[in-house]
């Protein structure tokens, strides 16, 4: 190396660290508690959302095994009926508004203003916003659940019994506005990511190279623009059931029960692919890297996805085939809901033509996906059977349902999830998590829970019905029923490891390189963790793989400012340069408009004035939240 080359490479080096001391100063999150409750960071908010989350799936987890305790044994009295009622209604409530949902939003929160390489995501104090209100809504529940007021209706609420008529006191009425904090917070989200993923895409970004995981997101966030306002409006038309008196689901004064059904399954069975789309990103992702090759048949699975989600909102239904509706509108639903496992087998089949063809490497998050595959085949098969008439007529409230939910949505969810946190924890943390102690999670998980929930579709073709306390020692039962419980240790010490597992590796964790799997998606093209302006340069992009193109010298793109923080716009379809945009500095708003819309829908669970007093600290929060600062950096 001559001396021109060497001190070429000073000078570079001192340019990138002068570059760096000044993106950080504008970007970095102000040190102490003021920082932290400010922070409009979508990477701190991303790794709360995840760690609040798990610290829910953790919470879930241990009433299902209060209920397998009781479960045991035929009439078991360790839990009452009241209480147990509560237990798997608020169990429900919890892994589907508080935990499958928010974490996989939340894995987009983090990782997707990286994937397209940007310096933050849409709409930063919105996103604060979101992950306060998201955090009020599970205190809520849980709260209610420990004064003994936890909901006991279902994680579905059907109406009349959780109407004024037959569920006196709060509880219906706190599940009902629980609905709400965790809906606002995930229409919040959705906005964010499908604005970031249309306009803050890296330049050469085009539709075609946007990595599959960001796809999954995108479809998954119209998925939830879509069906959740449906879920808002059923609770609202609910709680105004409970508290002045008005009848949509009153039958006696023109209401309609089966109106309820209508609303909340053309939310509820949208949010099992809002569940599991996000997880096919993960999948993907994950088998391109430890295949070394592009999935097979990117169109294909891009197309699947948004067909899926097409067809997601036309098959709730299925939900409803004992309600007595017309048979023509039974016959259209179960053809609907068969049709939907075209597009999920054509995804099963490309993972495997990209295995085939590919040198699999067999690290704890391949085997996460590996088992995923077997898991989600058996739920899907399972599905095909329930979308029958027939036969969803004899199973219907018993636990075979119970058994194919848990298959499409663990295995669907859960198994992609724990794969995506062993595969990016060192992103989020900077360091790795222990490959041996992965193995053993993986395989008490795979076996624990296969042990657990395939013997409960026995029980339910023996007629067990679900949502019981106990049994006649007579029914053919209690075997079964012994030997899943037992089963169930077996998965919560799975789940044990896991949890040991990260949290040891947060701390003292071996360093992780910047790209420690080999990846080709932009995310690893930065630090890990990464800083607080995501890249000092924005990244330009030529392939879909970006990093395997040249992984040591990545094209960039100057000319956003490091005196404030700025973004760049680009075009919808091709990603082309059209502006520079600012972007929101920290802010405590967004805590004090959560607080304020917080204290307001309690209050209106005892009483309807709370809606009018309520809106005048709202309206305070918000104006302080969009009042100019007198600069045009700082008033997007």
């Amino acid at each position: 190396m001559t001396r021109e080359d060497d001190s070429e490479l000073r000078d570079t080096a001192l340019e990138a660290t002068e570059l760096d001391r000044r993106l950080t100063a504008t970007w970095a999150t102000p040190p102490g508690l003021w920082g932290a409750l400010s922070t409009v960071d979508h990477k701190i908010i991303g790794r709360r959302y995840i760690t609040t989350a798990v610290v829910f799936l953790a919470l879930g987890g241990l009433l299902s095994l209060l209920m397998r305790l009781q479960l045991a044994q035929p009439e078991a009295r360790f839990i009452g009926p009241d209480r147990y009622n509560q237990i798997f209604s608020i169990h429900g409530t919890n892994m589907m508004f508080l935990f499958a949902v928010p974490v996989m939003q939340a894995m987009a929160v983090y990782l997707v203003p990286l994937m397209v390489g940007t310096r933050s995501i849409a709409f930063p104090r919105l996103n604060a916003f979101s992950y306060w209100m998201y955090l009020a809504g599970g205190l809520l529940l849980w709260i209610a659940f420990m004064l003994d007021a936890g909901p006991d209706v279902g994680w579905f609420a059907y109406v009349p019994l959780s109407g004024p008529e037959y569920a006196a006191g709060k509880r219906a009425d706190i599940w009902a506005q629980m609905i709400t904090f965790t809906e606002v917070s995930a229409l919040a989200v959705a906005v964010e990511i499908v604005v970031t993923v249309f306009k803050q895409r890296a330049p050469g970004m085009s539709l075609d190279r946007i990595p599959l995981f960001v796809w999954s997101m995108l479809v998954t966030s119209f998925l939830v623009i879509l069906a959740m306002p449906a879920i808002m409006i059923a609770s609202t038309a609910l709680i105004l059931d409970r508290l002045v008196e008005t009848h949509f689901f009153n039958p006696a004064e023109g209401g309609d029960v089966l109106l309820w059904q209508h609303l909340f399954w053309f939310f509820g069975h949208p949010e099992v692919y809002i569940i599991f789309l996000p997880a096919v990103g993960m999948v993907s992702t994950i088998v391109a890297t430890f295949t070394r090759r592009p999935v097979f048949g990117y169109l294909g699975m891009v197309m699947a996805l948004i067909s899926t989600g097409v067809l997601a909102l036309g098959l709730w239904v299925h939900h409803m085939f004992v309600a007595g509706l017309p048979r023509l509108g039974e016959s259209f639903f179960t053809a609907s809901s068969m049709a939907i496992a075209i597009p999920a087998g054509l995804q099963i089949f490309c993972w495997l033509a990209t295995i085939w063809a590919g040198r699999p490497i067999f690290k704890t998050p391949f085997l996460f996906v590996i088992g995923f595959m077997v898991i989600f085949v058996i739920g899907g098969l399972t599905g095909v059977m329930v979308a029958s008439v027939p036969f969803d007529t004899q199973v219907h409230d018993t636990y075979f349902v119970v058994a194919h939910f848990h298959y499409v949505l663990v295995g669907g969810a859960v198994f992609p999830l724990l794969g995506a946190i062993y595969y990016w924890f060192p992103k989020f943390t900077g360091r790795m998590m222990s490959e041996t102690l992965g193995r053993w999670v993986f395989g008490l998980i795979f076996a624990g829970f296969n042990l657990t929930f395939f013997p409960m579709h026995i029980l339910g073709l023996r007629g067990m019905p679900r949502r019981i306390y106990t049994y006649q020692p007579e029914m053919p039962w209690s075997g079964l029923n012994m030997l899943i419980s037992l089963s169930a240790i077996i998965l919560a010490v799975g789940f044990l490891l896991f949890f040991i597992d990260a949290i040891r590796s947060g701390r003292s964790g071996a360093p992780a390189p910047s790209n420690p799997w080999g990846a080709s998606t932009l995310e690893w093209a930065t630090s890990s963790p990464p800083p607080p302006y995501n890249f000092a340069r924005t990244p330009v992009v030529g392939s879909l793989e970006p990093l395997s193109d040249n992984p040591d010298m990545l094209p960039v793109a100057a000319g956003l400012r490091v005196d404030c923080r700025e973004l760049l716009v680009t075009s919808v379809v091709e990603a082309i340069p059209e502006a520079r945009e600012p972007s929101s500095g920290d802010s405590i708003w967004p805590l004090w408009a959560a607080l304020a819309t917080t204290a307001t829908l309690i209050w209106s669970i005892f009483t309807p004035w709370a809606v009018v007093w309520g809106s005048i600290p709202v309206a305070i929060a918000l104006i302080g939240w969009f009042w100019p600062k007198g600069t045009s950096e700082d008033d997007s």
